[in-house]
């Protein structure tokens, strides 16, 4: 059927949650209700990528992309734009004047600077029909490596193509892909690790919303590489939309033929099952990920051997994350050398970031490897709220480390980042503007990491318990002399001496806020200060007697009535009961109220 518009609605988790299924049935019923409803097709689509503007909606052939969308805009839109023509401006993303609606979006910095290719298909098609897929090439590329290309082949590409994990530790995909296929077994594995547990992170989790297929068809591929009939799927149970959509794209796949037996009409057999996870951090970890799916405690194991040769149920398994796999594909179908062609010198391709903090702009973005920091936060996010100065920047989550403004434009790639002191993680980016206060950064990822631990190792279980300690006691104004020293002492302890990766990359944060804002840790330690106001015991309202017009507003909005005065005469705040909660300084009309 010929369709005269095509309406792509985001359904990812974010505009899910801002009504975009009610907008979808609002939208059948007024193209019912005008009679146009067999000339416009509705499509249900992953993340654009833009949150922040969210619900987003797009109509074709104009281009016209919506934002902001509520259900009681759809009669609107329907109206205007679907049956008369004219473009609803006020809802409109990008210049809302300019003649070409289409090409204005060209202008938008959050989209011209990015490249796509993970994150190709999200927003653009349908997740839940492999039609749409495979008309965006789908499944080409597993036609490509089962009917002209030979295992090693296939391998040999992925290792020219340059591309790294994308689930923090870089390693040379290929290569992985090498080991486990070196490796004489009759039983081996393809695993993906869709878990996600970094604060702030959802990467992950918008591919398996937007474009499930991309990542089936990339274990496919990975299964034939190594010589294995079996892949498993590691998502996280928080993730119920991922995990619907997994399922239909698998069996949709099967249905096609796909999945299954003797794929393409080839002796290449290959099958796909989901396992889901309860939310354990740890299972991030590849080996604790593997103990995971065999139905035991997700606890790390000692390595080696490493999974390539001994992994899930002590055979040779292969695990990548999930931006890793949507990549296969294209690189088999663009060549390696195309992907080469993107990205820095060792660190090749694009990265998908979820960018979030203090940023007007909040979203998922795809860049390619070297473009600064400055670039993503000015350029791609918008800058920062309310004028305010940036400070750093946390990437790599729990594990990674802070970036201050002293390295905004250092070009982003996998070693650049380490030797600022984070890493490239699995792509989440919090940005931090002045109010933020480092030491009480470093106590928050610390005590995720503290609660997250599996405690099988001492230095993980008993060592970030620890720092967790002297850091609440800092942050409390209770700090000692030698505080600052017994931290770095027992990071250097935790780093040497955990037993997996995310112990040994534990104490990251508190490090690197070490390096860039020591300065900070020392105020609050030897002049029991916080230099950014933010934590509470240091904090300490008080009222200027030359600005303060005595209207009393603030001592009738003090919850524990600690502000006491006379009418038109300065008031005053009694320290030992002041809790700090800031409703007076929220409420004074003057500016005359201070928090240092």
């Amino acid at each position: 059927m010929v369709y005269r518009s095509h309406v792509l609605i985001c359904n990812g988790t974010g505009c899910t949650a801002s009504k975009a299924p009610e907008i979808m049935t609002r939208l059948e019923k007024e193209l019912a209700a005008k009679g146009i409803e067999k000339e416009v097709k509705i499509v249900k689509t992953g993340c654009f990528g833009l949150c922040e503007k969210g619900p987003i909606l797009v109509i074709y052939p104009e281009g016209a992309t919506y934002c902001h969308v509520r259900p009681d805009d759809v009669e609107e839109i329907v109206n205007e734009h679907l049956v008369k023509g004219r473009i609803v401006k006020r809802l409109l993303l990008g210049d809302k004047d300019a003649e070409d609606v289409a090409k204005s979006l060209e202008n938008v910095g959050f989209f011209n600077r990015q490249v796509r290719v993970a994150l190709r298909n999200c927003g653009v098609i349908n997740p839940e029909s492999i039609e749409e897929y495979i008309a965006r090439d789908g499944y080409a590329a597993l036609a490509k490596a089962l009917t002209e290309m030979t295992p090693s082949q296939v391998i040999d590409e992925i290792k020219k193509s340059g591309l790294r994990g994308r689930g923090g530790g870089g390693f040379p995909t290929g290569l992985k892909w090498q080991f486990a296929a070196q490796e004489v077994n009759d039983i081996k594995y393809v695993c993906c690790n869709a878990d996600e547990g970094d604060p702030g992170a959802f990467m992950d989790r918008s591919i398996l919303e937007g474009d499930p297929h991309s990542v089936i068809e990339a274990m496919a591929i990975a299964g034939y590489a190594i010589g294995s009939n079996q892949g498993y799927i590691y998502v996280r149970a928080e993730y119920p939309i991922a995990v619907q959509r997994l399922n239909i794209a698998i069996s949709q796949a099967k249905e096609y033929g796909l999945l299954g037996n003797n794929i393409f009409g080839t002796d290449f057999s290959f099958d796909l099952e989901i396992r889901l996870g309860a939310g354990a951090f740890v299972c991030g970890e590849e080996t604790a990920l593997m103990t995971s799916i065999e139905g035991k405690r997700g606890e790390p194991r000692t390595r080696p051997p490493f999974p390539a040769v001994k992994g899930l149920w002590e055979k040779p398994t292969i695990l990548n994350n999930v931006e890793t796999y949507a990549n296969i594909p294209v690189i088999l179908l663009k060549g390696a050398d195309w992907f080469r062609s993107i990205g820095t010198e060792k660190s090749k391709g694009t990265k998908v970031f979820a960018v979030g903090g203090k940023i007007n702009n909040t979203g998922l973005v795809e860049i390619p490897m070297g473009m600064t920091l400055r670039e993503v936060i000015y350029d791609i996010g918008g800058g920062i709220p309310k004028g305010k100065k940036f400070k750093a920047a946390q990437t790599g989550g729990p594990s990674g480390g802070c970036i201050p403004a002293s390295h905004i434009d250092v070009p982003i790639d996998y070693d650049n980042l380490i030797e600022l002191g984070s890493m490239m993680g699995s792509g989440g980016l919090i940005v931090m503007d002045e109010d933020t206060c480092m030491v009480d950064i470093a106590k928050f990822f610390l005590e995720f990491t503290v609660d997250e631990s599996c405690g099988k190792c001492p230095p993980c279980r008993i060592g970030t318990k620890r720092m967790h300690e002297i850091l609440d006691r800092i942050t409390s104004g209770k700090g000692e002399e030698g505080d600052i020293e017994k931290l770095e002492i027992l990071a250097e302890s935790i780093k040497q001496g955990a037993l997996c990766g995310l112990g040994q990359t534990a104490p990251n944060p508190v490090l690197s806020t070490l390096r860039y804002f020591r300065d900070e840790y020392e105020a609050h330690v030897k002049e029991k200060r916080c230099p950014a106001g933010v934590c509470k015991a240091m904090l300490k309202y008080t009222i200027i007697p030359d600005k303060c017009k005595g209207c009393s507003l603030c001592s009738r909005k003090c919850p524990v009535n600690a502000i006491s005065g006379e009418v038109k005469k300065p008031y005053v705040i009694d320290q030992s009961k002041c809790i700090k909660c800031g409703v007076c300084m929220d409420t004074c009309k003057f500016a005359a109220i201070e928090k240092k």
